[in-house]
């Protein structure tokens, strides 16, 4: 039994290391037949690319980036692995980066008292929000697909309706953007200056603690036991005395807390207040980038830092003649080619661990007959 135990796992790791290769190899097929069928060269497109991607500017570019991204997969993981589809991540940062701004505005104390303060004001900003989809589940039955869809719309509505001269915004010079209240110098995050390269923002580092709190708090603890089994069975959990409902409300208010975080690396590192061009539908990216890294922090990262590159590689693309729609047939055959990838090999590898535990109980079975018959 215990050599059968090895075998499976190593099995497992080849399998594990045979899922992204396919999805790789898989992506690059489809996407070369995809830049073939628009009469360019996909050799020249991928090198250019590489080459371009590979400039210090452009690394700078996807970590900023790949800040955002990451916090967004952490966001949609947790409730992944809750089995819970927060469709709600881009309505939940929006508001709470919008509420944030405004709290950033109106503050006059110094910066280690500012900064905590807009940070923790966008997280229970998000928390609150996702806790009313998490509310409706347990005491309505309410799908959170379908509440999260709406509460997104309704945090659109407000934003508009706030976002405007004379209530929680002002007409920026030029009378192009309202925007709420610059935040002062003093709110500004840290930078790190990597000279004409230009600044990497210093909220990479919250990103990091996010990671390692997450991979901590669900992996290590309790907590996250409890959660990860109410995922995979409400019915057993219940049984082992775990309450479902509450585990299921606790989780959408962690994922919104996180999801609070998303547009802080943009407010406190770049635009420093909220405008009508603030960024939108990064929640939805962050659903495909936890697909990608299939819930696992270093998996997330490795996604978030892909779609960076992606990003900034297949703009450059637009100006070499390339179609700019490639951008996103790239990104949606890459996610397709994983999640299939992932299944296929899942499949596979389950069968043949059923195939070889049933032959490792069928010589077991066997070899007593055997002994009984010599004698």
């Amino acid at each position: 039994m215990k050599k059968l135990t090895q075998r499976i796992d190593r099995e497992r790791l080849l399998l594990g290391l045979a899922a992204p290769l396919l999805a790789v190899v898989a992506a690059l097929v489809v996407t070369t037949l995809v830049i073939l069928a628009t009469g360019k060269n996909p050799g020249a497109a991928f090198s250019d690319m590489v080459t371009y991607g590979s400039a210090a500017d452009s690394q700078v570019y996807i970590l900023n980036k790949a800040t955002t991204y990451y916090l967004a997969g952490v966001s949609v993981a947790i409730g992944f692995r809750m089995n819970l589809f927060n469709i709600g991540v881009d309505g939940q940062y929006r508001i709470a980066a919008f509420v944030a701004a405004v709290l950033g505005g109106a503050l006059t104390t110094p910066g280690w008292i500012s900064i905590p303060l807009i940070i923790l004001c966008a997280m229970a900003t998000g928390a609150l929000w996702a806790a009313i989809a998490g509310v409706l589940k347990v005491t309505r039955g309410v799908s959170e697909v379908i509440s999260t869809i709406m509460l997104n719309s309704i945090a659109t509505a407000i934003i508009a309706y706030l976002l405007q001269p004379g209530k929680l915004a002002e007409l920026q010079a030029g009378g192009t953007v309202v925007s709420t209240t610059p935040l002062p110098k003093s709110s500004y995050f840290f930078q790190i200056d990597t000279g004409a390269a230009g600044e990497l923002w210093g909220f990479i580092v919250i990103a990091v603690l996010v990671g390692v709190a997450y991979w901590f708090v669900l992996g290590r603890t309790r907590f996250g036991f409890d959660l990860r089994t109410v995922g995979q069975s409400e019915s057993a959990a219940a049984a082992s005395g775990v309450s479902v409902k509450k585990m299921i409300a606790t989780s959408m208010v962690i994922s919104g807390a996180v999801a609070g975080l998303i547009g802080m690396p943009t407010l406190l590192n770049d635009s420093h207040q909220f405008s009508n061009d603030f960024p939108v539908g990064i929640g939805f990216t962050g659903i495909a980038i936890a697909l990608l890294g299939r819930n696992n922090p270093v998996g997330i990262a490795l996604g978030a830092l892909l779609w960076g590159f992606l990003e900034r590689t297949t703009n450059h693309l637009e100006f070499e003649g390339y179609d700019k729609e490639i951008l996103g047939v790239i990104q949606g055959v890459i996610v397709l080619c994983v999640v299939i990838a992932y299944e296929v090999v899942r499949r596979y590898g389950l069968k043949r661990q059923q195939q070889r535990v049933g032959a490792e109980l069928a010589a077991q079975a066997a070899a007593p007959t055997q002994k009984q018959e010599v004698a």
